[in-house]
């Protein structure tokens, strides 16, 4: 029998002798030839990996060389299928396992770290499962539905000792970290005002009306029940699979889907990682262009649809300058050339500070696996930017301007509005 405690190379000194391993032990298995030993490895997971999930997966972790990917967790067939097809071909075995049931793969002891990029319902309760049993989590954006999910992830992430990463990648980009650093190291001046890409995809009142039901298939081929997860229950209808962000039980609406990016950017570049707006107006419309969401210090945090040459962007104006940047930029937009006459200096003293890599956020997220070090998308960063989505919603779906207390994290003297800090969750699949 092999002790618990005992590593493989050890074993196989005591099983062999030091003078038989030559003969014994691949060199990939001892870390020689440019390989990784195992007991430097990242042992890890999927849960839900489909088109964000399976593009994530194939660039950013089978390609590192530290991750050995072992098991992959999926409701629908074609998907975990797919996902195991390419690991088996990847690794050129046929050892990654398929799991219907999370609950059954996280209960692995050998598992170290998982990828979630299930649909939003699934992202905080599989966040927190994962936590509880012992596992660090890269999890797609939206990581929340509710401000109690985000409540809910903070605290099961300090209890557990738990590296979280959310899915908020841009926040590892050099072009993105270098409008955060001017920002940041005063080259700006005053920042009074910071503009967060909103774009017009999803709607934002959304669908809570029931599809007819249709012909549900079998478990094997896809688990509804599991599907629904915490979500109030429903008659399949396929629809669901396709288009499940227009409807309220399982999306965020345009705010959550679109700043759970932005926000997050500009909630680091502000230095509010730790805290949300104390007020959300109402905006009337169907699109909340322009919605200002203000700080407690004044700085005031824009929705913009309008104003970038790409995706997900965001823009700092100050006294003395402004700095805009988005997708596909070669370099950041600026009011001056000389803010970036350093550009490569802000991006290597930005690593040097924080020990963080401009690689991707995958690595990132591994390097913090092996570190035991904060995350740049940490629990606390994502809760926070997440609940000023998932309140904003609330001041639109309600139609009216709240105000909150970010210590207290509730709304002050609006009742109704404190009831849509959570939602209602199944029996036998309540998290929070």
């Amino acid at each position: 029998m092999v002790q618990k405690n005992m590593g493989r190379r050890s074993f196989l000194c005591k099983a062999g002798g030091a003078a038989a391993l030559p003969y014994l032990v691949p060199a990939s298995a001892l870390g020689l030839d440019g390989a990784v030993a195992p007991s430097n490895r990242i042992v890890m997971a999927g849960i839900g990996l489909g088109r964000r999930g399976g593009g994530v997966f194939r660039g950013w972790v089978l390609p590192e060389k530290d991750v050995q990917f072992v098991a992959i967790c999926d409701v629908w067939k074609e998907r975990r299928d797919r996902i195991k097809n390419w690991t088996d071909a990847h690794y050129g075995n046929k050892d990654c396992k398929t799991y219907i049931d999370l609950r059954e793969m996280l209960a692995r002891k050998d598992i170290d770290a998982v990828h979630i990029a299930t649909g939003d319902r699934w992202h905080a309760p599989a966040s927190i499962m994962a936590m509880r049993a012992g596992k660090d989590v890269y999890c797609e954006k939206p990581s929340t539905m509710t401000v109690r999910e985000g409540q809910a992830l903070v605290a099961t992430s300090r209890k557990y000792k738990r590296v979280f990463q959310g899915g908020m990648q841009r926040l590892s980009e050099p072009n993105f970290i270098v409008c955060n650093e001017l920002l940041r190291l005063g080259r700006l001046g005053e920042v009074k005002k910071v503009y967060a890409h909103l774009y017009f995809g999803t709607p934002l009142y959304l669908q809570r009306k029931w599809l007819p039901a249709q012909q549900q298939p079998p478990r094997e081929v896809l688990d509804w029940d599991a599907w629904l997860g915490p979500c109030p229950w429903r008659p399949f209808n396929r629809q669901y699979l396709t288009h499940w962000v227009k409807h309220y039980d399982f999306g965020t609406s345009i705010i959550g889907d679109w700043c759970s990016h932005t926000y997050a950017q500009c909630h680091d570049a502000v230095g509010m990682e730790a805290t949300s707006p104390v007020f959300y107006p109402a905006m009337h419309a169907v699109e909340p262009n322009g919605m200002s969401l203000r700080f407690a210090n004044g700085v005031e945090m824009i929705a913009e649809q309008r104003g970038w040459r790409g995706t997900c962007g965001v823009r700092y104006v100050g006294s003395e300058g402004w700095v805009s940047c988005a997708d596909g930029y070669t370099r950041p937009d600026v009011s001056r050339p000389s803010l970036l006459s350093d550009y490569n200096k802000i991006l290597a003293d930005y690593c040097a500070r924080t020990g963080y890599t401009t690689q991707n956020h995958m690595r990132q997220f591994l390097n913090s696996v092996k570190s035991r070090g904060k995350t740049v998308a940490n629990a606390v960063l994502t809760h926070r930017s997440m609940s000023s989505t998932h309140c904003a919603n609330i001041a639109q779906w309600l139609g009216r301007d709240m105000h909150w207390d970010p210590e207290k994290e509730q709304f002050i003297n609006d009742p109704e509005a404190n009831r849509m800090l959570a939602r209602a969750q199944r029996p036998g699949w309540q998290i929070v």
